[in-house]
């Protein structure tokens, strides 16, 4: 069974698993669930998860649909917030993985489902790599304060870019390559107690719901787990949809 332990920097060696309906909803901590999320294999096959305990308390499919917050303010979303389906992605600026889905797979579920309504894309700032990956992530809730998290995470997870590291000075000339408006604001809002809470609130959920390692995602509530295909992400995203529309 998947470890609950708290994120190490270790990749995992294990194919990536792409977590069915079924699966990975047994109670592990809190009665919610718990993945292994696994660094893509090279060929870019996916196996199956398997999940085994006792029968949850609660219904922990709908406690993990329900975390999907549909703030229409929300600086870290992009999408209706009455989409019917959404997509929580909990990652970390140093993940090269992460950076491997912002910028094969990313790109296209924005193209195909954000722009026609149908998907909603909810990012989690999950940094597990120490604290240039704090840095980073605070970085991107700052620049989202001036309407530019999506600008911001685009050239952080620019390839090459996590090489050169998340050093200030470093991360200012990702928000001005952002077009960050207010640099001086933009380094202020970084470094105060916002965005120290808000990064808070991010991994304590990741946390509280079993996320081990990124990218970790949740589609309405149902969990995908590491930098899947394209395929296994429309797959999962037909699916959501032709669910959401029974309701």
């Amino acid at each position: 069974m998947p470890s609950s332990k708290k994120p190490s920097t270790k990749k995992s060696s294990a194919k990536p698993l792409l977590i069915s309906a079924g699966v990975a909803l047994a109670a592990i901590t809190l009665g919610l669930v718990s993945w292994q999320a696994t660094a893509p294999a090279e060929t870019g096959s996916a196996g199956s998860g398997s999940g085994a305990g006792a029968a949850p308390r609660t219904d922990p499919a709908a406690e993990l649909k329900a975390l999907a917050r549909r703030e229409s303010g929300d600086k870290l979303a992009v999408g209706r917030a009455d989409a019917p389906v959404v997509l929580i992605e909990y990652s970390d600026f140093k993940c090269g993985y992460c950076g491997k889905f912002a910028r094969d797979t990313e790109p296209e579920l924005v193209k195909k489902y954000v722009e026609d309504g149908t998907l909603r894309i909810e990012w989690r700032n999950f940094p597990i790599f120490g604290a240039e990956s704090e840095a980073a992530a605070k970085a991107a809730w700052a620049a989202g304060q001036q309407d530019r998290f999506d600008a911001f995470h685009a050239a952080a997870y620019a390839g090459g870019s996590k090489e050169k590291g998340f050093a200030e000075p470093r991360l200012v000339e990702l928000a001005r390559e952002a077009g960050v408006p207010d640099l001086e604001r933009f380094k202020a809002d970084m470094a105060g107690e916002r965005a120290a809470a808000a990064l808070k609130k991010d991994q304590e959920e990741g946390y509280r719901i079993g996320v081990t390692s990124t990218p970790s995602f949740l589609l309405n509530g149902k969990p995908i787990a590491g930098a899947q295909p394209l395929d296994a992400f429309t797959a999962a995203i037909a699916r959501a949809k032709a669910e959401a529309a029974k309701q």
